[in-house]
C-alpha cells in the first residue's frame, strides 16, 4: 500500500471538535487505501501559552528546558487525536518525535533533522495502524529533546515523506492554498494551482507564511511532491514541485512581504581582508540567519557594512556585535523599524525589465528603498515598516496579479 503523510497545523487541531474533524478526514485516507503518517502541531495558541508561562518564570530561560516545555504542545495534540481514530473504529498510535525516530543535531529551539530513523513507523503502518507523530521535535545525540523552530511541523512532515518514500505529503492548514498575495492585505489575491520549489523557496524565505523554508529545502533535495490545502474543505489545493513544461511560468507569480526586519550597519570599519568574514562568522556562530547585506565603496581605507535580520534575532545580534564591534574599534547602528517586499517568479529568468518597473512602481507610491537583493526569480526591497502593505498593493496591481 502506498503511504502519505499529512501534516495538521495548530488552527486545524484548535479544539476537540477540530481534532475530531481531522480524525475523519485521516481515517478517510486509510479507508481509501493509503497508509497514513500524520504529524500534528499544538493546539490553537498553546505553544504561545506555554512560552508565555516561561518568561513569567524567567527573562531568558535555559534553551535546554524551553524545549521540553514547548514539545509538550504537540504530544497533547497526537495523544487526543489517537483517541478520537480510536473512537471512530481504527486503530492509531500517537508518537512523540523521539519514538518516531527523528535525530537532530544539539542546537536548542532551532535544530536541524539530521536523520530519521523509520523502522519503529514502518512496523507499526504494517500492523495496520495510522501513525501519529508529535511535530516540530526531535532527539539530540546527547538524547535531549529538541524543537526545530517556528513552522517546524511542515519540516517534520517533509522530512518523515522523503525517509518513508511517501507518494506525496498533504500540508493542511487554514488557507486553501498559495496565493498571490496575502488575501489580507489583497483581497483579489488569486490561489496558485502550481509553484515549481524554486518559486516557494523564495516566496517562503520572503515572507509567505503557509510553508517553512526549511521543508521547502527539505521537499526540494528529495523530490517530495507537496500539496498545500485547506482542512476545512475537500478542495484542492497548490501543488509544490518540480517545474515542468506544463507549470504555468508567469513573469511574476506573487508578491511576499515580512514586517519584522531590523537593519544593522557597523560604520567605517577596516577595508582589508577578513573583516566581512569575521563579522558574518560571529553571527553564524550565533545561528543567526542574515538577509540582505551590502557593502558600501572604500573610502579612505574604512567601509560601512549594512545588513538585515528578523527582529526575533536582534538580541543575539547585539551581543555579537557588541564584541565585533569592541576589537575592530567601530560603531554599530540598529533600525528596527524595517520590512521587505519582493516580487517571484520562474519567468524573471527571461524577461527583462522586471527590476525597472518594480522600482517605479515603489517611487510612484512615494516609497523609498533601502536596500535591493535579488536572485534570478526574486528581486526584494528594504523598505519602511509603515509601507509595506501600501508596496504589496501596488506591486499585485502593476504585475496584473488579481482575479
Amino acid at each position: 500500500m502506498p503511504i502519505i503523510v499529512q501534516k495538521y497545523g495548530g488552527t486545524s487541531v484548535g479544539d476537540t471538535e477540530r481534532i475530531k474533524n481531522v480524525a475523519e478526514r485521516i481515517v478517510a485516507a486509510q479507508d481509501a487505501g493509503d497508509q497514513v503518517v500524520a504529524v500534528v502541531s499544538a493546539m490553537g495558541d498553546s505553544t504561545d501559552a506555554l512560552l508565555k508561562m516561561a518568561q513569567e518564570i524567567s527573562d531568558d530561560p535555559p534553551e535546554r528546558e524551553l524545549d521540553m516545555l514547548l514539545s509538550t504542545g504537540e504530544r497533547v495534540s497526537v495523544a487526543l487525536l489517537a483517541m478520537a481514530i480510536d473512537e471512530l473504529g481504527h486503530s492509531a498510535i500517537s508518537l512523540s518525535g523521539n519514538q518516531a525516530g527523528i535525530q537532530t543535531n544539539t542546537v536548542h529551539t532551532k535544530a536541524r533533522i539530521t536523520g530519521v530513523e523509520t523502522g519503529r513507523l514502518i512496523e507499526e503502518l504494517e500492523s495496520g495502524k495510522i501513525v501519529l507523530v508529535a511535530g516540530f521535535q526531535g532527539v539530540s545525540p546527547e538524547e535531549d529533546v529538541t524543537t526545530l523552530g517556528r513552522g517546524g511541523s511542515d519540516t517534520t512532515a517533509v522530512a518523515l515523506a522523503a525517509a518513508l518514500g511517501a507518494k506525496e505529503c498533504e500540508i493542511y492548514t487554514d488557507v486553501d492554498g498559495v496565493y498571490t498575495a496575502d488575501p489580507g492585505i489583497v483581497p483579489g489575491a488569486r490561489r496558485l494551482a502550481a509553484a515549481s520549489y524554486g518559486e516557494m523557496l523564495e516566496m517562503a524565505a520572503t515572507g509567505a507564511e503557509v510553508l517553512m523554508l526549511r521543508s521547502v529545502e527539505y521537499a526540494q533535495k528529495y523530490g517530495v511532491p507537496l500539496h498545500v490545502r485547506s482542512s476545512f474543505t475537500g478542495d484542492p489545493g497548490t501543488w509544490v514541485r518540480e517545474e515542468d513544461e506544463k507549470m504555468e511560468k508567469a513573469v511574476v507569480s506573487a508578491v511576499t512581504h515580512t514586517n519584522d526586519e531590523s537593519k544593522l550597519t557597523l560604520l567605517r570599519v577596516p577595508d582589508r581582508p577578513g573583516v566581512a568574514a569575521t563579522v558574518f562568522g560571529a553571527l553564524a556562530k550565533a545561528d543567526v540567519n542574515v538577509d540582505t547585506i551590502i557593502q558600501n565603496v572604500s573610502e579612505q581605507g574604512t567601509t560601512d557594512i549594512s545588513f538585515t535580520v528578523n527582529q526575533s534575532d536582534l538580541p543575539e545580534v547585539q551581543k555579537a556585535l557588541q564584541v565585533i564591534a569592541g576589537d575592530l574599534g567601530v560603531a554599530f547602528l540598529i533600525d528596527d523599524d524595517m520590512g521587505k517586499v519582493s516580487i517571484v517568479g520562474a519567468g524573471m529568468k527571461s524577461y527583462p525589465g522586471v527590476a525597472a518597473k518594480m522600482f517605479r512602481t515603489l517611487a510612484d507610491a512615494g516609497i523609498n528603498i533601502e536596500m535591493i537583493s535579488t536572485s534570478s526569480i526574486k528581486i526584494s526591497c528594504v523598505i519602511k515598516r509603515a509601507k509595506v502593505e501600501e508596496a504589496v498593493r501596488a506591486l499585485h496591481k502593476a504585475f496584473n496579479l488579481g482575479t
